[in-house]
């Protein structure tokens, strides 16, 4: 299909007489835009839910986009040259919808399968669809993974891709909107185009800032971004904005649209109230019939060339870190190392951090492959979503910061999971055990969190040789996959050579007169090794179970060491009570043939402050000496209540009886 007269930068030549006049292209356009509105209404009118009029505003926005400057193979979504459509504002998926349609890959059926079980077509868009990069709905969020993929097009892949975000104005009340603003700009995003659905009405009543798109224009501009302020239902103003916004440039662009809330349907135009509120049948049919009536034009958006997949270098075999049993490490200077070994093994491994990689030591990785590593700066939200659209791209990203900084960044986490994203995170200096730094920097919700994750995977390792081994585990596993890393250096306990499977758990100690089963993760092993050597002294034998799987848990093999000991078990974790270890064992324990168990769970329970590593796990009550006491009152209280408590000393247990 012949394109606009000014072709964008990377289009193909046409000679006049190819080219339809102005007007000619003009009445096509305004006709695509009123087709897309009423299609808008159509489906989610027949599924009784939606949010057309958030559709009807940015139709005429979207209709120049895929009518004239959308480079967009949509028979091979794969071609790495296909520019990119992200819908931050979710909700408007209706007018998504209406776009494939009116591009011809999804038929008048499927469409009106809008929001019905099992259709593709859900209330918010996921990339179930081959034409959907992510799942957005959760608003502030399609910037700044657009950022990622942006990063990607222009760093990695240093393809001609452009990245079209279209955002709604009351999103841009997230702060997560402005990281986005900050770091694009930073990272000079050319191919980055903002589109700002201006049309006034949130929710619940008017945005903050209404219709003043000079405002919204001045803010960008204040971010270093080229800001356009246009009306939102002109064509040609439209075209001639992202005419400008495609003009070779290292600062991204914002077209600041005005537009009007259900625009074209005096019943809902302008009108507060009707957010999220689909037309009854009556009123959608006189909507369609003011809107034109029924249209059935379908327009292929012009394919960018083939390509294919960037090249990437030859990857050297993995030769992961290894570190001497009579050493100490700390397990995130282990982290560090590893996904430096990993870099060189594998050349799809990208990382990103939030301004702390001389903690996380991620700075091992930035070093070795500057042009694979991406700082985010203190934005933790902005760090997660550019691994997000990294991955859209088909790179491996790893993420780090703090564990306790994480928590900012959980919606968008929870919605990478909605994405199906893989990415890798690490979160260190998690738990009391960081010491003096107090509790502001303690990650100490980072278990409950993560495990809460749909088909997430949570590591805790203890030593370095361990968490190498599952740094390299991550770069294979599916989904959101956590690592936690600890501050402090720690034994080595484990040689290079061992394995480490996703769902396992190793016993430190053990024997065939074990009377208790001491569950621990992370620096709480190395305590419950020490209490297990006071426990020993005193003739109590308890197994040692190292859970460095938290998520998911080897079950049988917990359940199995707590039937051996009589069902006694005690939990030990540097983390909050609720959500971490103990509830993961707790679950694995009332599997569908429950173990009868008598379980102690050591947490934190009191709110902890500055003091050194030591003085504040025995003040949590995470010490050996804490772990001794509790396992002696945990047999002593189970011979007592099976009526051979008088001859038991809880402060010098020996053998049981054979």
């Amino acid at each position: 299909m012949p394109r606009r007269e000014h072709e964008p930068r990377g289009g193909r030549d046409r000679t006049e007489g190819q080219r339809r006049s102005s007007a000619e292209q003009a009445h096509g356009v305004r006709e695509l835009a009123q087709q897309l509105r009423v299609d808008s209404l159509r489906c989610s009118t027949m599924a009784g839910s939606g949010h057309p009029t958030s559709s009807l505003s940015a139709a005429d926005l979207m209709a120049v986009l895929l009518h004239d400057y959308l480079r967009w193979d949509l028979s091979h979504p794969e071609n790495p040259n296909n520019d990119h459509v992200i819908f931050s504002k979710g909700h408007a998926s209706p007018l998504l919808y209406a776009m494939l349609k009116a591009a011809g890959v999804i038929s008048d059926a499927e469409f009106l399968s809008y929001r019905r079980f099992g259709s593709p077509l859900e209330g918010h868009p996921v990339p179930t669809l081959p034409w959907v990069d992510v799942a957005t709905g959760s608003l502030g969020q399609g910037l700044p993974v657009g950022v990622g993929i942006a990063l990607s097009g222009k760093y990695l892949e240093k393809l001609p891709y452009r990245v079209w975000v279209l955002l709604g104005d009351s999103e841009m009340s997230e702060g997560s909107i402005w990281e986005a603003f900050d770091h694009a700009r930073h990272a000079e995003l050319g191919n980055l185009i903002a589109i700002l659905d201006m049309n006034r009405l949130g929710q619940r009543g008017q945005t903050p800032l209404g219709w003043d798109s000079a405002a919204y224009a001045a803010r960008a501009r204040a971010f270093g971004w080229r800001a356009l302020e246009i009306d939102g239902h002109d064509p040609a103003a439209i075209s001639r904005a992202y005419a400008e916004a495609l003009r070779a440039s290292d600062a991204p662009a914002l077209i600041v649209a005005r537009t009007v809330k259900g625009k074209g349907v005096s019943l809902v135009e302008d009108k507060d109230g009707w957010h999220g509120k689909a037309l009854d049948k009556a009123q959608c049919a006189k909507a369609i019939e003011e809107l034109g009536g029924l249209r059935d034009i379908v327009i292929k958006p012009e394919a960018p060339a083939p390509g294919a997949p960037a090249p990437r270098p030859t990857a050297e075999p993995l030769r992961l870190p290894s570190y001497e049993r009579s050493t100490a490490v700390a397990t995130r200077k282990a982290y560090g190392d590893a996904l430096k070994a990993l870099g060189a093994a594998r050349a799809e491994i990208v990382a990103v951090d939030a301004e702390v990689n001389n903690s996380t030591f991620a700075e091992e990785f930035a070093k070795a492959y500057p042009d694979r590593y991406f700082e985010m700066f203190i934005s933790e939200q902005q760090m997660v979503a550019a691994a997000v659209g990294l991955s859209v791209r088909r790179w491996s990203p790893f993420a780090s910061t703090f564990a306790a900084f994480l928590t900012r960044a959980h919606d968008f986490l929870r919605m990478a999971a909605v994405s199906r994203a893989n990415i890798r995170v690490c979160g260190s200096h998690a738990g009391v055990s960081i010491g003096e730094d107090g509790p502001s920097q303690m990650g100490l919700e980072d278990l409950a969190m993560m495990r809460a994750i749909h088909g997430s995977t949570v590591l805790y390792p203890c030593c370095a040789n361990q968490a190498a081994r599952l740094v390299a585990a991550m770069a294979d596993q599916k989904g959101i996959v956590y690592l936690r890393t600890t501050r402090e250096k720690t034994p080595i306990l484990y040689d290079a050579t061992e394995a480490f499977p996703i769902g396992g758990s190793k016993v430190l100690r053990e024997t065939p007169h074990d009377r208790v089963t001491i569950i621990a993760a992370g620096i709480t092993v190395h305590e419950a090794l020490k209490a297990h050597a006071e426990l020993e002294a005193s003739g109590l034998s308890v197994r040692v179970v190292d859970a460095y799987g938290i998520k998911p848990i080897d079950a049988a093999g917990i359940r199995a060491a707590v039937q051996a000991t009589a069902g006694n078990a005690v939990v030990v974790e540097d983390h909050w009570a609720e959500g971490g270890l103990g509830d993961a064992v707790l679950e694995a324990l009332a599997g569908e043939e429950p173990v009868v168990a008598r379980v102690v769970h050591l947490a934190v329970r009191e709110m902890p402050g500055s003091g050194t590593p030591a003085e504040l796990l025995r003040a949590a009550g995470l010490d050996a000496s804490s772990i001794a006491g509790a396992a002696k009152r945990l047999v002593s209280d189970a011979a007592r209540a099976a009526g051979v408590g008088h001859g038991v000393d809880p402060g010098g247990l020996g053998p049981p009886p054979r």
